[in-house]
């Protein structure tokens, strides 16, 4: 069924769950569109002018319709409570600890994903936007003793395969939307607000991040990536960015 409706690789824990989701809203779709479709044709011919050459003043006596309308909205309803909710739930409630998870800063910034992991100490630096300059673009205040292992890279960010993330998602200028369709991952980075999203990669590779909100006439190449790679390849990563920082103080 997800090579039929043409879904996208599922490269998270909770993809086939959202897929789920998709695959049974479709198939109601279709059912609905089927018999609303067959009905529409049978009163073209059953109502045609030729055979009701008088109008009918009595009308419709048939509950039928309204019947059909309460178990759409039933069926609607079932699929809200029992798979939607819940699986919104898991992603906003359920937060994995942090100790074993990947946590990064995701910022977005016209027309930019700015990724930075805390360093080897585990603690985030002060960013202050009176240090934003052309090669500091999002104010990472080096001099703060927690800030000066922080890793900081642009459009690209690296991730262990089968490890929880949990990314803090703010932006510096305008409504922008992180999107990562391959693990199923939206949400939108509001100003002023730092919003966490979490999800597990599954699936070793290189994957697209989007910006699906509308943010400026930047908006088009506002496109990042995400490499999932194993645990050693990963922590090999955080070793020679770490170097680099120690040899550029």
């Amino acid at each position: 069924m997800q090579e039929l409706l043409g879904l996208p690789l599922q490269a998270s824990a909770h993809a086939a769950e959202i897929d789920q989701i998709i695959v049974i809203v479709h198939w109601l779709m279709l059912i609905l569109f089927i018999g609303w479709g067959a009905f529409f044709i049978y009163t073209l011919i059953r109502f045609r002018a030729s055979a009701n050459p008088t109008a009918d003043r009595t009308g419709v006596t048939s509950h039928t319709s309204s019947y059909l309308e309460i178990a759409v909205a039933v069926i609607e309803a079932v699929i809200l409570v029992a798979f939607a909710i819940p699986a919104w739930a898991v992603r906003v409630n359920e937060f994995p600890p942090e100790n074993g998870a990947t946590v990064v800063h995701v910022i977005a910034k016209q027309f930019e994903w700015h990724t930075v992991y805390p360093g080897p100490d585990g603690r985030f630096g002060r960013r202050d936007s009176s240090l934003i300059t052309s090669n500091n673009g999002i104010g990472l205040d080096r001099t703060d003793p927690d800030g000066a292992d922080d890793i900081h890279t642009i459009n690209q960010l690296n991730l262990p395969v089968d490890t929880p993330v949990i990314a803090y998602l703010s932006t510096m200028d305008v409504i922008h939307s992180f999107a990562i369709t391959s693990m199923r991952v939206k949400q939108d980075a509001i100003p002023g607000v730092e919003i966490p999203v979490w999800w597990e990669p599954t699936v070793t590779g290189n994957y697209e991040i989007n910006c699906s909100q509308l943010c400026g006439l930047g908006h088009y190449r506002m496109r990042g990536f995400v490499t999932v790679m194993n645990q050693g390849e990963f922590q090999s990563f955080l070793d020679e960015e770490g170097a680099r920082l120690s040899a550029a103080n």
